[in-house]
């Protein structure tokens, strides 16, 4: 069957061959009729009369040849796009928008386009700091997480302000508002929009697709976005860019007065109707377009009323259809069926799509025809593609990518600061360099990117007032001697908390100080870990590392402000609790009425310095350990002071709960309501960051109450390098002294004359 259609290919060649040849020759030996070479007219001819004559002469056989150039070009173009389709009739996309253009110009171009080749194509640019808009639909924990790796491999290429725009649910508006306003990013600015205002504009079509709903959101886009807006590029969370997308913006220019929407051709069969017996498609347009990249322009839309007719349309295709397969992207279609001349059709290069058995290997050659790549498959990075290893690649360099790095200014482009960039200038510029403990003060006021609710969280109140959830912090900076791998902490460390989900089946709020690329490890290791995959009320928050030191009391405040229940359980990921320690824990609250007073509940704490320990069941297995000396009191032979008030010789025998009063360098593990006061942040890294804390508890009257059928055992760890830094550095020290005193006189005119005490009890030390 592609025997004829290679034979003309092979006929067109040879004859654009002779064209190209006859043309230089004419060039080169001149007219005939004078004798004289046209090249070397301009300079033998003295006649200005004939120079014009020949002038005009050339021009007109110049354009002569051009057009003849054109015309073969573009039936080689189409000769080779119908040897390559299986069927006749399945290149319609490429049939209308030649003839929908408005020039031999523009169909000259439609035809390099086709090519795909970036280097000769001959795209417009945006203007030097003009605004590019973007917008995205997002809803959910995973697609929020994806919407990040998009962002930074726009941030990556950027030249040019950009505004997002996002239409969220509220557990996406909750995570991404607070991980762009901690990001603090140069020139970008972001917009929410609430997709529950927007269901009811789809909600009546039934989807089969696993976006469910929020597939649909994009049909109302000129609806939600700001009226006065009036061009916008539209993307899926699953989408790469591996260039400027102000390239991508530009394309604007090039849409005819008609054309309102630009899309890039579907590269599967899908549309086709030929992938299964009995395969019903949408109508579509030839192949049918994708709408992972869209170019909406939505001052032309709303002026031809794209609401009432991509909603008519939509009511007459369901009429047999019955329902979406495709979400948006089949009534898009079953719209540019109807009307062809609106759609200005993008290179495949805007939008490689990576789905099982598609066209997209003819969408480039090189690396550098690469523009756009989109998942579009449910298998995602397992996709079939012979080169989607270097595609995964491409996705993992900015899945890991510091995300810091992309904080960068815009040179030429000048952008109002926010408020609270603002605010931190002030602060840095207020900050004497010269000052010993420096480092100790930026690091107070640094703001650190957070992602929160890194993996899948559902929580459901109980009934009774009484939950609880346990807040712990974790890093990955630790050295481990015996084996010099933090690979072997890493492990250890999620190995800890994989045991705390088996002894505590309450909620759970855990910051991880990380990097982009520990987060991914993390995410690997959570996603394949049973113990964890299968515990949705654990809430994991990202504080993204920056500096030389651990904020610690900074990502404790990001794990106990992102609490849900009324109280809270103020420990540290190295320790297990005892089972059953939650119901324990609920029960007290109400026996020792926290609803109504201000107490903090004492577990005391123990340790072993054994990495495989028999957990002891009861408060009777754990006395007996402790005589055995297979269990200690915690830190009692490095840090008496710091759990020495517990009174650990009257909870051997006690009975009921009972009070104890607060002593110098105390710091035990407390149960609190949530509204207690936070953790101070100008501690970081080794030292006083839980003494501080346990202090201002006191200042503010709460009563320390110990719980006599209560423990959590701290299980051995390697030591951190903050801890190493504390013993090995004079000026760590002598700055965190500093610090306490600067404390002590901020608590002191926070708290009046009832803070000398703990002044008086520092000094007596």
């Amino acid at each position: 069957m592609l025997c004829p259609c290679r034979g003309k290919l092979k006929l067109l060649v040879v004859s654009l061959s002779f064209v190209i040849l006859f043309t230089w020759l004419y060039l080169l030996v001149g007219n005939s009729e004078n004798g004289r070479s046209l090249l070397l007219s301009a300079c033998l001819v003295e006649s200005t009369e004939a120079r014009l004559l020949e002038r005009d002469v050339l021009a007109s056989r110049v354009r002569e040849v051009e057009e003849e150039n054109r015309q073969i070009r573009l039936q080689l173009s189409q000769s080779q796009g119908l040897a390559a389709q299986p069927a006749e009739g399945n290149y319609g996309n490429q049939q209308w928008v030649a003839s929908a253009d408005t020039g031999p110009e523009d169909v000259e171009n439609t035809a390099e386009e086709r090519a795909n080749h970036s280097e000769c194509s001959r795209s417009p640019t945006a203007e030097k700091c003009e605004l590019i808009h973007v917008a995205c639909v997002c809803a959910g924990h995973n697609a929020s997480r994806d919407v990040v790796t998009l962002v930074k491999s726009i941030l990556f290429h950027r030249r040019n302000p950009l505004h997002f725009h996002f239409i969220t649910d509220t557990v996406a508006n909750q995570i991404l508002s607070t991980l762009f306003q901690s990001w603090m990013v140069p020139s970008v600015q972001v917009s929410f929009y609430d997709a529950d205002e927007l269901k009811s504009e789809v909600s009546w079509i039934p989807n089969k697709h696993y976006s469910g709903i929020y597939g649909l959101m994009k049909l109302t886009l000129t609806k939600a976005l700001p009226s006065n807006l009036s061009k916008v590029i539209v993307l899926d969370t699953d989408i790469t860019f591996a260039t400027d997308i102000a390239e991508l913006w530009a394309i604007f220019r090039k849409f005819t007065e008609k054309q309102v929407i630009g899309l890039v051709e579907n590269q599967s069969d899908w549309y086709l109707g030929n992938l299964w017996k009995n395969h019903k498609p949408w109508p579509a347009l030839g192949r049918g377009f994708n709408t992972g990249v869209i170019l909406l322009y939505l001052e032309r839309l709303r002026r031809i009323g794209w609401e009432q007719m991509w909603r008519l349309t939509a009511e007459r295709e369901l009429m047999s259809m019955l329902s979406t397969s495709l979400a948006d992207q089949d009534i898009f279609n079953a719209f540019i069926k109807q009307n062809p001349v609106l759609v200005h059709q993008l290179p495949c290069f805007w939008n490689v799509q990576l789905s099982d058995h598609t066209r997209s290997e003819q969408c480039y050659t090189e690396v550098s025809d690469l523009k756009v790549i989109h998942w579009n498959s449910p298998k995602k990075l397992r996709v079939k593609n012979k080169h989607v290893e270097f595609f995964r690649n491409l996705y993992l360099t900015f899945l890991e990518y510091d995300g810091n790095l992309l904080r960068r200014e815009l040179f030429g482009c000048p952008s109002q600061a926010s408020s609270e960039s603002t605010v931190l200038q002030q602060a840095l510029e207020e900050l004497d360099e010269d000052d010993q403990c420096y480092d100790f003060r930026r690091e107070r006021i640094m703001v650190h990117r957070v992602h929160l609710y890194f993996l899948q969280y559902e929580y459901t109140p109980t009934d009774d007032g009484t939950d609880i959830t346990l807040v712990a912090q974790l890093s990955m900076d630790s050295y481990c001697p015996k084996f010099h791998q933090r690979h072997f902490v890493f492990v250890h460390r999620l190995q800890m908390l994989e045991a705390i989900c088996k002894h505590w089946e309450g909620p759970i709020s855990l910051a991880l100080y990380m990097s982009d690329a520990e987060a991914q490890q993390f995410l690997r290791y959570a996603q394949a870990s049973e113990v964890l995959k299968n515990r949705k009320n654990v809430g994991y928050h990202i504080v993204y590392k920056e500096g030389q030191f651990y904020p610690v009391n900074l990502v404790r405040n990001v794990a106990l402000r992102n609490v849900n229940t009324p109280y809270v359980f103020l420990t540290d990921v190295d320790f297990l609790p005892m089972y059953g320690l939650y119901d324990y824990l609920r029960k007290s609250i109400v026996q020792l009425d926290m609803a109504n007073t201000k107490k903090a509940l004492v577990v005391p704490a123990f340790e072993t310095l054994r990495y495989r320990l028999s957990f002891p069941k009861s408060k009777a297995e754990l006395l007996s350990m402790l005589d055995m000396g297979t269990l200690y009191t915690f830190r009692y032979h490095v840090w008496t002071k710091g759990h020495a008030p517990t009174n650990y010789a009257k909870w051997r025998t006690a009975t009921t709960p009972y009070k104890v009063e607060w002593e110098a360098d105390f710091e035990p593990y407390v149960v609190v309501r949530r509204d207690c006061p936070e953790y101070d942040q100008r501690f970081v890294g080794f030292g006083w960051n839980k003494v501080s804390h346990i202090m201002e508890l006191d200042a503010q009257e709460y009563d320390l109450i110990v719980l006599p059928n209560a423990f959590m055992i701290h299980m051995p760890h390697a030591p951190s390098f903050d801890i190493s830094k504390f013993r090995s550095s004079p000026s760590y020290r002598y700055c965190l002294t500093t610090l306490k005193d600067e404390f002590h006189q901020d608590l002191s005119r926070k708290y009046g004359s009832a803070a000398l005490k703990y002044l008086t009890a520092q000094r007596n030390i």
